[in-house]
């Protein structure tokens, strides 16, 4: 039995969208999250070099310059007088862009004469036509194919602090957009280690070989006792709204020489579509500007339509768009029409939207984090958080969602609260519909009679409590089948629920394992 002390019980929590060794890779690295002004930047990373040996690299993430003035990229100049002995590579908050000092670039043998790569941007001076040392997207790689990788420990290590962090903070699943072949080995080996005790949703990168080995081997349901699924593809297909490599059907306008671009190329994501439909494989696509979301809904239909759901494992392959952030009206209902899942993670909005008008205009943001847009065209919305893009608390998503405000209470001209979801919308986004969208709906997502009994305990009643003071909930414990996970100070035997409320199915005087007795009736529990 559990005696939650007159905290309140949810189904447990999902995070439908994170990177769970990029979670761990910023915990362990430099992290730059939090360093507001370029100075701040600049200080944490002359702190790492004084405790770096000369000739060793130095990487890192989490920075991002929206809220510095000006608001501007730093520059491989910026790093060459604080670190001109150490190659540097460090990597902006959303993943898609990062900044590299003159010996980075020397080594990745970058120059005023290198081209763009497909998909990617090598950004230089106007002037002079050098590389300022910011690389976007597929460029990236350019750099990166140099840094040593790091060994199995290392990468077990990420793996292990990024579980432990989104366990702590009250997550009960995750579904980790994406992982390369040999990262699966060590999930699997901490799984059967007992050192993941959360359950683990998992896509494997594709196009390439990753992608071509899984489609052979095929999926992994329900392993280590419901513990690890893997049934999904990932494709990345354009960039990030904020380093202006989101894929827009018309130009930026705070930059209107460009559109941003796509990171893949249609023609070669067509027939590994056909192919993950034949063999029942899921597919979740990256598309953040509107072009890209109309250009994913295109492949998505046109694979729908050649393979007939009778030449299909799953007739319904709940396929998925990934942050689906800027999409034009007239495409939402399209998603629920072709029973495609928009994938959303409501922290983007309350933080993009502070420079999205710059970025697309004030027309655009009509079809911009249009949550209840898609709520009532006939879709659901799977929640996640995106970490480390994002801090991954699920208490920062729920107010996002239901406030659609920053975390200092602002909004503004454009943010179009409207969109903002109610509170049992905003449950059932991090509960029920991650749920479905995994095609778990009948186990997990809701309490009721026959499902694994998997809850997030938390201090408060996010239900009724005044907006701002969700910010203030804490995650005092979670449990799943027999386990107390992560608790504070809760002891682990079960008394009878009560003051149930109206949002799921909950029973009582059960074993936290598979709920049995039904009893009472629906979501969350205070005892």
């Amino acid at each position: 039995t559990v005696d939650l002390h007159g905290h309140t019980v949810v189904p447990g929590l999902t995070d439908s969208h994170c990177h769970i060794f990029g979670i761990g890779e910023r915990e362990l690295r430099l992290n730059l999250e939090g360093a507001n002004t370029l100075e701040d930047f600049l200080g944490k990373v002359k702190a790492r070099v004084t405790k770096t040996k000369r000739g060793q690299w130095i990487t890192g993430r989490g920075w991002i310059e929206t809220f510095w003035k000006p608001s501007q990229f730093p520059t491989r100049q910026d790093l060459d007088k604080i670190a001109p002995r150490n190659p540097v590579f460090l990597t902006r908050a959303d993943g898609h862009g990062a900044i590299a000092n003159s010996a980075a670039l020397k080594i990745a043998k970058i120059d005023k004469t290198t081209p763009n790569p497909f998909g990617g941007e090598i950004l230089k001076d106007k002037a002079s036509g050098e590389p300022t040392g910011m690389l976007l997207d597929n460029a990236m790689v350019l750099v990166e194919k140099s840094i040593p990788k790091p060994t199995a420990a290392e990468r077990q290590q990420a793996l292990l602090t990024g579980i432990n962090r989104e366990m702590g903070l009250g997550w009960c699943e995750i579904q980790n957009a994406g992982s390369h072949k040999e990262d699966v080995d060590l999930i699997k080996k901490a799984l059967e280690s007992g050192k993941i005790k959360i359950r683990f949703i998992n896509a494997i990168y594709g196009p390439g070989e990753d992608a071509q080995h899984f489609l052979k081997e095929g999926v992994t349901l329900d392993a280590f006792n419901h513990h690890f699924t893997q049934r999904t593809i990932k494709v990345i297909f354009d960039g990030a709204l904020g380093s202006r490599g989101a894929a827009l059907l018309q130009p930026y306008s705070d930059t209107p020489e460009t559109s941003g671009y796509l990171t893949e190329k249609p023609e070669e994501l067509k027939p590994m579509f056909e192919e993950a439909l034949r063999r029942g494989i899921q597919v979740e696509t990256h598309a953040i500007g509107d072009g890209a979301n109309r250009m994913i809904l295109d492949l998505y239909e046109g694979a729908f339509k050649a393979v007939p759901p009778n030449q299909r494992q799953i007739q319904e392959p709940r396929w998925r768009v990934e942050h689906a952030q800027i999409v034009d009206p007239v495409d939402i209902p399209r998603f629920a029409k072709l029973g495609v899942i928009p994938s959303m993670q409501p922290s983007h909005a309350i933080s993009d939207l502070f420079f999205a008008q710059a970025r697309l205009g004030m027309d655009r943001l009509a079809g911009a984090y249009a949550w209840q847009s898609f709520l009532k065209s006939g879709s659901i919305i799977c929640g996640g958080s995106d970490a480390p893009v994002e801090r991954g608390e699920p208490m920062i998503e729920f107010y996002a969602a239901v406030a659609r405000k920053s975390i200092k209470g602002e909004s503004g001209e454009g943010w179009h609260p409207e969109q903002a979801v109610s509170r049992e919308q905003a449950l059932k986004m991090f509960t029920i519909w991650p749920a479905y969208a995994a095609f778990e709906e009948k186990d997990k997502g809701s309490i009721e009679t026959g499902k694994l009994a998997d809850f997030t305990v938390l201090s408060q009643d996010i239900m009724k409590i005044p907006e701002p003071e969700i910010l203030n909930t804490r995650c005092t414990g979670t449990v799943m089948r027999r386990d107390c996970l992560s608790t504070r100070g809760l002891k682990c035997h079960v008394e009878r629920s009560r003051d149930i409320s109206k949002y799921f199915r909950v029973t009582a005087g059960c074993k936290p394992e598979i709920v049995r007795d039904s009893s009472t009736a629906v979501g969350m529990t205070k005892k």
